[in-house]
């Protein structure tokens, strides 16, 4: 379990993410949603340690992450954040074997290797997995670095809008990879996503941010609701039931 106790980050005079306080369940997907601007981001980074939050405290398990060690932090818990870009050029299989460090410190074992296997079978890049990152398309790319995360092995994997510049099969096929891994193995995936739809379809729980302050969180068919999104969007949001789940109509 993930526990948020009241976050805080200001830059300058304006606070990004304000008294928010959140718990994350074990073995389910958890989607940040909110407008621009709302502190998604901002509140993933903190979780994570990657940047440093003003107040608060985020506990993994029990452990509050400032008083853990980032070798220790590392073997359980995973970031992807929106950008990545490699200053050097790697295969997908070179990319993916770096999830391995923290458990490696870069002498890969055979063990390091299975992993690394499995990461690459697991999102579908073994026919693909000696090219090069620059020859990939960008489904492609998304997949390799999420097969990195995922030969990093954590209990926890917090992803910041993996689906950015994704065409809808390929934001499809990677909310069901997500699906799949938290189904078959127990991990937990903490995920910024701004498309409603995918939110509703593929997670369990959400948590929803407006100007850094926590709107709503609970059960996915409690918080997709005309009311409740209208409170966090500012329009009408007409929503439809189709096939069990609250799909959100928005164009019109």
């Amino acid at each position: 379990m993930v526990e948020v106790k009241n976050l805080t980050k200001s830059y300058g005079n304006k606070k990004v993410v304000d008294q928010v306080s959140t718990t994350v369940k074990k073995g389910s997907i958890t989607s940040f949603i909110g407008p621009n601007g709302a502190g998604k981001s901002t509140l993933l980074s903190m979780m994570s340690r990657l940047i440093e939050m003003d107040s608060g405290e985020v506990y993994v398990d029990g452990e509050n992450i400032i008083k853990q060690k980032s070798n220790i932090l590392a073997k359980k818990l995973s970031i992807l954040k929106q950008s990545n870009h490699m200053p050097i050029r790697l295969t997908i299989r070179e990319l993916v074997s770096f999830g391995r460090f923290p458990h490696s410190q870069g002498n890969l074992t055979a063990e390091d290797w299975r992993e690394v296997d499995a990461a690459i079978a697991y999102m579908q890049l073994e026919e693909m997995q000696h090219k090069f990152l620059d020859q990939l398309s960008g489904g492609q790319k998304q997949r390799a670095f999420i097969a990195m995360v995922i030969a990093q092995n954590t209990e926890y994997i917090l992803l910041d809008e993996p689906l950015n510049n994704l065409d809808m099969k390929h934001s499809v096929q990677i909310m069901k990879v997500l699906r799949r891994l938290v189904d078959e193995t127990g991990k937990t995936v903490i995920i910024v996503i701004h498309d409603i739809n995918f939110a509703s379809v593929y997670s369990d729980y959400i948590v929803a941010l407006k100007d850094g302050k926590l709107v709503k969180q609970g059960k996915t068919e409690d918080i997709i609701r005309e009311d409740i999104l209208k409170e966090i969007y500012d329009i009408e949001i007409k929503v439809k039931e189709i096939d069990g789940k609250n799909i959100s109509i928005y164009f019109s």
